[in-house]
């Protein structure tokens, strides 16, 4: 792509005078066809950096993002400037689907946004293999790494994915990358350090401040702040739901204009409250950090941390949103170290208990040498997180002993747009035999047909995979609305010789040393918030940049009173909990047999044992007992009394 077009597809396409930092960098080398790392800041402008290459390369351009709202923000604009760009996500109709893989399979489609999810359906593993890949865009890149402060065990897939399928260049991004995260990334997608293009975490225009404060003080401090500056659009970051709900009507009652915002909200009120965000400059979000990814809102005047953010990655993400219009704009956090034990709780929740990692790694290792495994079901009976349990399966395959040989449903069910003989009508021969024994395999309900492929194909005698090729054939020609459901996911075992329960303990250990790491990172924000030099500096020392100065922009360097950081006022155990926890025992409730278990339970944190059944045991009177109570003391009085 010659520097000339490159500058013209700019201007007249998409309507930009001129490149960002780093963008045609960037460009330049995808289209010289190499892989690439871009770490950008938030709103730096990431998206042109696959957006105008994809319009001059041959074949599709895939983009694996989590953030299903930044879709919508992206193909949206696309649209709007006559680019062919469409999604795959659960929450589209079996027509819009339809028409996607219509303008896939027709080749007018140049840019197709999909959820990391996706590549466990193999359906859609099916389609892609028939499909030109241009160029594969991996956005938030860092949650690829265990380092970084958002693993997700999804993307560690999908460099394998990227090489299955022929891709020739893959182009990670992330606005929070540190050196260890960086070099993860280039490493999974063998991007030479020559590729890899970082413009910077510093933006002058953010006044940044951390005021060191009581709980009490908050609310308090949040209604002057809101008074004495002039009005703007605001985000009021929290960490619980019902501290939006409340924060948002104490701000409400005192004549602002606010609103909540959080993932327990249902789709359409969420929608509604974004759309009025984007609409009015002196609207104030209570959010949490469900609210932010892909907002597209320029004019951001400010961004308060109500509650200390989990990780300087997620304050570094969310002060980014503020000011994306270069003009000045303030970001304050008010840092209540009481807040860490709340985040403590939520990192304390995700570690599996030894007990139920080696149950698991048993359970995978009995199986012969291929099998199949169902992640849901894995996470109900070993009372592990699902998140947990698909990091459990990616670490059994970084220690080389069992390889995923893919996902597949183990159920399908369609229903024929038109009578079956018709659709046999247009077929002879063998095809013709085939696709009537495939009919005649499924069970008929009232409207829809459900079919077993793997009986099924033990039935006919052919291989499964041709029982799903026909179905998608079928459905892509418009015979059929298909549905699959139950996925399952295959291995083969490699190494027969590992022992389980040394393996077991080795797999504890990391989710412990994980956890370790989640708490150091709260305890550097607090030390952030607490620290009496130059904020902005010590900051950009955390991505490994060097400033070189003191920003002149943060509120310690314009020389503000800085008060001393509360001490965390740690609160003690009832003296009911020893009896309490006794009666517990003694209801002889499995799910609550092990310490962790209990201390869980006892802290308000749900798992799948606790949330299933009717009642719920999350539903017990005593859930949630000592949620305002740190975590490892919850631990120890039950390993003491359990013991």
């Amino acid at each position: 792509m010659q520097a000339l077009k490159m500058d013209e597809t700019l201007r007249n396409t998409f309507g930009f005078k001129d490149f960002r930092a780093g963008q045609r960098e960037v460009v330049e080398k995808l289209v010289a066809g190499r892989s690439t790392l871009a770490v950008f800041p938030t709103g730096a402008g990431k998206s042109l950096c696959y957006q105008l290459p994809a319009l001059n390369m041959e074949g599709l351009t895939i983009v694996v993002s989590p953030l299903i709202a930044l879709m919508k923000d992206q193909i949206d604009f696309l649209a709007s400037k006559g680019i062919a760009a469409a999604r795959l996500d659960s929450s589209l109709s079996a027509q819009e689907a339809r028409a996607t893989w219509d303008a896939m399979r027709s080749g007018s489609l140049k840019l197709l946004y999909i959820a990391p999810e996706r590549f466990s359906s193999e359906r859609f593993l099916e389609r892609m293999r028939r499909t030109k890949i241009a160029l594969m865009v991996v956005d938030e890149a860092h949650c690829i790494s265990e380092w970084g402060h958002n693993f997700r065990p999804d993307y560690l897939k999908l460099a394998k994915v990227a090489k299955s399928f022929g891709v020739k260049r893959v182009l990670a991004l992330t606005a929070t990358a540190t050196p260890n995260v960086a070099e993860d990334i280039c490493r999974a997608f063998e991007i030479s350090p020559a590729d890899y293009v970082n413009t910077g975490f510093h933006r002058s225009n953010l006044i940044m401040r951390a005021t060191p404060c009581t709980a009490r003080e908050r609310d308090e401090l949040l209604l002057q702040r809101l008074k004495e500056r002039p009005g703007g659009a605001t985000i009021v970051y929290v960490t619980l739901q019902r501290t939006a709900e409340s924060v948002a009507e104490m701000l409400k009652d005192n004549g602002f204009q606010a609103d909540a915002y959080h993932a327990g909200m249902k789709p359409d009120r969420r929608n509604a409250v974004q759309d009025w965000f984007m609409k009015h400059d002196e609207a104030i979000v209570v959010a949490t950090i469900a609210f932010g990814m892909g907002i597209d809102k320029s004019n951001i005047r400010y961004v308060y941390h109500y509650n200390i953010p989990k990780t300087l990655e997620n304050y570094s993400q969310e002060t980014g949103r503020a000011g994306r219009d270069d003009q000045p704009s303030t970001c304050e956090m008010f840092a209540c170290p009481d807040d860490c034990i709340t985040l403590e709780n939520f990192s304390y929740g995700d570690t599996p208990t030894p007990e139920s990692v080696e149950a698991f790694v048993q359970e995978v290792l009995a199986h012969g040498e291929k099998f199949d495994v169902s992640q849901y079901e894995l996470s109900f009976r070993h009372d592990i997180r699902a998140l947990v349990v698909a990091t459990l399966l990616c670490y059994l395959e970084l220690e080389g002993v069992i390889e995923p040989t893919g996902p597949f449903y183990a159920t399908y069910k369609f229903q024929p747009n038109r009578p079956i003989k018709d659709i046999l009508f247009r077929f002879s021969g063998e095809r013709a035999e085939f696709l009537e024994q495939l009919f005649v395999s499924a069970r008929k309900g009232k409207t829809w047909y459900t079919i077993d492929t793997h009986q099924a194909a033990i039935e006919m005698g052919e291989d499964r995979s041709r029982l799903i090729r026909a179905l998608n054939f079928l459905e892509e020609d418009g015979d059929l609305t298909l549905q699959a459901t139950g996925v399952r996911h295959g291995y083969r075992r490699l190494d027969t010789l590992t022992e389980p329960v040394a393996l077991a303990r080795k797999l504890a250990a990391r989710f412990q040393d994980a956890e370790k790491r989640d708490i150091a990172r709260i305890r550097d924000v607090v030390d952030l918030a607490s620290n009496r030099r130059c904020i902005v500096r010590r900051l950009l020392d955390y991505f490994g940049e060097d400033l070189g100065r003191d920003c002149g922009h943060c509120d310690r360097c314009l020389g503000d009173q800085v008060h001393e950081m509360p001490t965390i006022s740690r609160k003690a155990l009832p003296k009911r909990a020893h009896s309490e926890i006794s009666q517990l025992r003694k209801e002889g409730h499995a799910a609550l047999s092990i310490p962790r278990q209990m201390a869980r339970f006892l802290c308000g944190l749900s798992s799948p044992a606790t949330s299933r059944g009717k009642p719920a045991l999350s539903k017990h009177a005593m859930f949630g007992r000592a949620g305002n109570v740190a975590f490892a003391d919850v631990l120890s009085l039950c390993e003491e009394l359990m013991a």
